[in-house]
């Protein structure tokens, strides 16, 4: 994991993302997930370029398995953007840079 990119936990989720100044957005992955090791880089790219605005944090469904049932995750990589404690969006499965891009683009005020 990077400087930009975080882990949280099922234990410090709600401090880390539901009560956070800015917009988040959670990766729900897990280690054996290649679609998942593929989104890694991508995922970078979005933290140096939108840097403070959006924070970006990594959860691990192995080691976590509450926050990912909360939310209903079956599928992974899911991203949910969340601002102000609320899901905005959600989008499943590897999307290219400029995928991923627009879809934030569509629900941030960037």
């Amino acid at each position: 994991m990077s400087d930009l990119i975080s882990s949280v936990s099922d234990q410090d989720f709600e401090l880390a993302v539901i009560q956070a100044e800015h917009p988040v957005l959670v990766d729900f992955w897990a280690e054996w997930c290649g679609p998942c090791r593929m989104m890694a880089p991508l995922l970078e790219q979005v933290a140096e370029q939108w840097g403070p605005r959006l924070k970006i944090v990594k959860m691990d469904i192995d080691a976590n398995p509450v926050t990912p049932t909360k939310y209903g995750i079956r599928q992974i990589p899911t991203l949910l953007l969340f601002k102000d404690g609320q899901v905005l969006g959600t989008t499943i499965g590897v999307r290219t840079l400029s995928e991923l891009k627009t879809w934030l683009a569509e629900h941030l005020e960037f």
